[in-house]
Parts: C-alpha cells; structure tokens; sequence
C-alpha cells in the first residue's frame, strides 16, 4: 500500500489528476469513449449524462494505467467510471443512476449552473 500512495503521490499524477477534474463542471473517468464505451457502466453513465444533455469532459482510463490506477486512489473509490462534479467525486455508476431516478442530479447541476435538457423538455 505504502508504494501505491507513494507512486500516486511522489509522480505527479494527484496534480494532474486534481488538474483534470477541475478543468470543467463535470468530467467522467471511465472505459472508452463517449461514443464508443467499452464497459456497461460506463454507457449507462453515458446515457443518463446524455439524457440531461450535459457536456463534459472525459478521459478513458484504457489509455493509461496510472491514470487508471492513479483515480482509484485520488478519490478512494475502487471501480471505473468514475463522475466528478465542480471538482468533487460524485460516485460512479450506481450512484449517478440513483441521483438520476431521485431528482438529486438535476439538482446537483443547478449547482454548477447547468440546466438538465430534461426540466428544458417539460417547459415546452
């Protein structure tokens, strides 16, 4: 353990990682692409995050092994994808499923000042 917070620490990868999830409202580490994700969890974080009509940024973690390890340990959460809002971890794909069925993520972007295309759709 004391090696892995070490090389996550010691290599730069916590000020990048803090870099890429501050660099927009909302930023998703997952498997693959947008267009093309390579694991269910990741398309289903996809769709709901599409339903809301919400841009993002989003790094596959396919692509790079410490960036794929190195998330796991910025926010102490073991699986992929994973969903940052304003810098903060939100949880992954059960959770943003439950935000999304609860009301809670339509709220959590009003925070950041993004309007879900899901309250646009109900007033027209």
């Amino acid at each position: 353990m004391l090696f892995t917070t070490c090389r996550l620490y010691c290599s730069g990868v916590k000020d990048k990682l803090e870099n890429l999830v501050k660099k927009s409202k909302v930023v998703v580490f997952m498997k693959g692409i947008p267009e093309n994700p390579r694991c269910g969890f990741s398309n289903a974080v996809v769709q709901v995050l599409r339903m809301h009509g919400v841009e993002y940024d989003s790094y596959n973690v396919l692509d790079d092994e410490s960036l794929r390890q190195g998330i796991k340990e910025f926010s102490n959460w073991p699986t992929i994808p994973q969903v940052f809002i304003n810098g903060e971890f939100v949880g992954g794909c059960d959770i943003l499923l439950q935000m999304h069925q609860n009301g809670e993520l339509i709220e959590e972007l009003k925070k950041v000042n993004i309007t879900s295309a899901l309250l646009k759709n109900e007033n027209t």
